[in-house]
């Protein structure tokens, strides 16, 4: 069959069944998009920006497991997406973004919007592609979604010269991929899996260290089966809030530089780490020479890069986690989970010392407080974005994530502007669920043109701006480490966001009394418009517990605790 290479694009992502492109036309890539207005065989958003492009393709591709697809011109137009696929690559998020290029004839002349888009991506990119030959592109684009979704996923670049899109050659799509030098392994060893059992057994203060490879994975259910099964503790880095469940009685909470006291000691004084799909993050780990000294470590993931590249690892296991929790299940059969019992009640002990509390107040609206009535008026039925700074902590800490992929935030490389475009990318998703964009009065503004691609696409994404008037997480940090030189931090300075959402064709609301809140979120659900709900929150709050950059995870700031009635 022949056709253009524009059309090949268009029918190599209808072959992958992608229903929803996010993505800005230009010169480059124009062939394409005149294509997409010909054929109309999937939806195309049209974002204001290419960045919130890439970041609407994450959101979707997190919320649904599914390759998330953008698509953007070449020169600024690609340079503007660049973030996104810096953001997806460091949450290993599966994801094909397509970017127009100059001719080949023009390239290495600095031609107009000429910019090398596979040299500035590949320390950014799982894969990337520059597209030579017309005969090459249907192979490409196969393997550009083969790459992206399998093994440890991640973002693939497909650069397309506008030449090539013009070009008419036969179109035969491969049904399979062969790459001989990438073989991805998803069943663990099984003489390395028994190890990791025996040691499971032998242990007496286990620990189960979830990490983000479990969402990826779609493991929670059998991670909850081998939670139950051995009745060892667990906790949760950012990026897995909701595998265990918020009521789980196994959970302790998040770990890490803002995990509650429970989580972060239990990890200091484990004598077996079990992880599953985590990387051990420098966010995590804190000072690595105090990091579970007593710990042996059994480290599972799909990456064998990722495994003992921060830590020594006494049990490495490559594979896909629900092939090796599946192994395990089988062989832990008749464990003595009364082994672990005086373990539990040390950690219990723990979590009734410092629970994760803070001062409530009725004269101020504390985010604390904001997150957890989220929580008790829409709970399951909300996805929660996120930006990033104290609200994300906030989020993390105080939301009852029910299950994965409820949460979706920019975890690895903590982009600003996310939060926005993530939201319109999983209301695209999942239309029917509420979806809140937990946001600050910094964050939102990043990305704030995505206003008119919600209003137009009617895609009804809640805006919840916990604004304190500061970059709060700058300002708590300048606050406890700089004597409190808030350099450049001050935002006092604000537009009226009510009147910009609706300039915007949204919907807004100022928020200052708990009273407030209440209506303006239940209006909010009801009107089903994009808004922006501007919640004025204590401007000196900060997010505790926190682990002083490069201290130790027993070394916690904690919140101070409370006298009256208020204490939360």
């Amino acid at each position: 069959m022949k056709m253009s290479g524009a059309q090949m694009v268009c029918e190599a992502i209808i072959a992958e069944g992608v229903k929803t492109v996010f993505g800005y036309p230009g010169g480059a890539i124009m062939h394409v998009y005149d294509e997409i207005f010909k054929q109309g065989s999937f939806e195309h958003i049209l974002t204001r920006h290419e960045q919130a492009a890439v970041h609407a393709a994450d959101g979707y591709a997190r919320a649904t497991g599914e390759v998330g697809v953008a698509m953007v011109t070449s020169g600024p137009g690609f340079t503007n997406a660049v973030t996104g696929l810096a953001t997806a690559y460091m949450d290993s998020i599966a994801m094909v973004v397509i970017s127009g290029q100059v001719p080949l004839s023009l390239i290495g002349t600095d031609g107009f919007q000429e910019i090398d888009a596979v040299g500035i991506s590949r320390p950014c990119t799982k894969h990337n592609y520059l597209v030579r030959s017309l005969e090459d592109l249907p192979r490409i684009l196969k393997e550009a979604f083969y790459i992206a979704r399998s093994g440890r996923p991640g973002p693939v670049l497909v650069d397309i010269p506008k030449d090539i899109t013009v070009d008419i050659g036969e179109f035969v799509y491969p049904q399979s991929v062969s790459i001989p030098s990438y073989k991805p392994i998803y069943k663990g060893n099984k003489r390395q899996i028994e190890k990791a059992v025996e040691a499971i057994k032998k242990a007496k203060k286990p620990l189960l260290y979830i990490g983000g490879g479990v969402v990826l994975s779609n493991a929670y259910e059998l991670i909850r089966e081998l939670a139950f099964k051995t009745q060892i503790p667990a906790v949760e880095t950012l990026m897995a809030r909701g595998v265990m469940g918020a009521e789980n009685p196994l959970l302790l909470g998040m770990l890490g530089m803002h995990g509650n006291y429970a989580s972060n000691m239990a990890m200091s004084e484990t004598d077996l780490i079990i992880s599953f799909g985590a990387r051990f993050d420098d966010r995590v780990t804190g000072k690595l020479s105090e990091f579970a000294k007593y710990a042996e470590v059994i480290h599972i993931d799909i990456d064998p890069a990722n495994i003992a590249k921060l830590v020594d690892v006494d049990y490495p296991i490559v594979g896909d986690v629900t092939e090796v929790v599946k192994e395990m299940l089988s062989m832990l059969d008749g464990i003595n989970t009364d082994r672990y019992k005086v373990w539990r009640e040390i950690l219990r002990r723990y979590e009734d010392l410092h629970p994760l509390s803070y001062i409530d107040s009725d004269e101020v609206l504390k985010p604390q407080w904001i997150i957890e009535r989220v929580g008790e008026l829409v709970g399951e039925k909300a996805i929660i974005t996120s930006d990033v700074g104290q609200h994300q902590m906030w989020a993390a800490q105080h939301y009852p994530f029910d299950r994965p992929r409820q949460w979706i935030n920019s975890g690895g490389l903590g982009t600003m502007g996310f939060g926005f475009p993530a939201a319109m990318g999983v209301k695209r998703a999942f239309p029917e669920k509420i979806v809140i964009n937990v946001t600050g009065d910094g964050s939102i503004l990043m990305n704030v043109q995505e206003l008119v691609t919600a209003s137009e696409y009617k895609i009804p994404v809640i805006n919840l701006i916990l604004n304190n008037q500061f970059l709060g997480m700058v300002r708590q940090w300048q606050s406890f480490f700089y004597e409190k030189r808030f350099s450049e931090t001050d935002l006092s300075f604000q537009p009226n966001w009510k009147l910009l959402a609706e300039a915007c064709g949204g919907i807004g609301y100022d928020v200052t009394t708990k009273a407030q809140f209440d209506i303006a979120l239940q209006d909010a659900i009801s009107q089903n418009r994009v808004c922006f709900m501007n919640v004025a929150i204590n401007r000196f709050e900060n997010v505790l517990p926190m682990v002083p950059s490069g201290g130790a995870l027993f070394n916690m700031m904690l919140p101070p605790k409370a006298e009256n009635k208020g204490e939360k």
